[in-house]
């Protein structure tokens, strides 16, 4: 019998990919997909006859990790493999925190993928070698998460923090290259840095995280 999974991930591209990769699989079988974690939740309660979810972190409406708690609660038999490119290590304790059964990077090649999805049903932990370290470590020092911040791992370069004032006022691309003097391309650049360094997919998130953290 197939192995019966779903995907949570707010970029459909993404889905795609991960769906592309699982193709190659007889034994999987993709039986739906959510853009964020309600939508899994939602579709959950049409058909809860899953065996294991894919499951991002940063989505809007509900996170993953909000989702893991959740579905963990009212579905403790679906297996849940974390697959995001964030891997620092307060997304890592929260995780496992919430019920995750396995910690992947969406970078993972479709072989290993298989093999991670295959080892978590049949009761093991699928992780990246960098994820098994990191949670190794929190594992002997558990208090060491308290020390982490969200300031202290957001790092903005000047100029990232002058682009990321610019968009606070609303404020398009091209009037912000004006502003800083700097060429349009360049302010995209300066963006993409800014949401990868955020974790965070849109301008509206990336502004709200850093008022909340106090970069703007």
């Amino acid at each position: 019998m197939k192995t019966r999974l779903a995907i949570a991930d707010d970029n459909s591209f993404l889905i795609s990919a991960v769906k592309e990769k699982l193709s190659f699989f007889d034994d999987l079988e993709v039986r739906f997909t959510g853009l964020n974690g309600q939508e899994i939740v939602d579709k959950l309660k049409d058909n809860s006859n899953i065996d294991l979810i894919l499951m991002d972190i940063e989505m809007p409406n509900m996170n993953g990790i909000e989702a893991t708690q959740v579905i963990k609660q009212k579905y403790p038999q679906i297996k849940i493999i974390m697959l995001t490119v964030f891997d620092n290590d307060e997304n890592i304790f929260n995780a496992i925190k919430a019920g995750a059964d396995g910690y992947l990077l969406k970078e993972i090649n479709a072989g290993d993928l298989h093999s991670g999805i295959v080892e978590t049903l049949n009761g093991g932990a699928a992780m990246n070698p960098s994820i098994a370290l990191k949670t190794l470590k929190l594992l002997r020092n558990p208090s060491s998460i308290e020390n982490i911040s969200e300031q202290e791992e957001i790092k903005l370069t000047k100029r990232e923090i002058d682009v990321l004032e610019q968009l606070g006022k609303g404020l398009s691309y091209n009037k912000i290259a004006d502003n800083l003097i700097l060429s349009t391309g360049t302010i995209r650049k300066h963006i993409e840095n800014i949401y990868r360094k955020l974790q965070v997919h849109n301008k509206l998130e990336a502004v709200q995280k850093a008022r909340r953290n106090n970069l703007i």
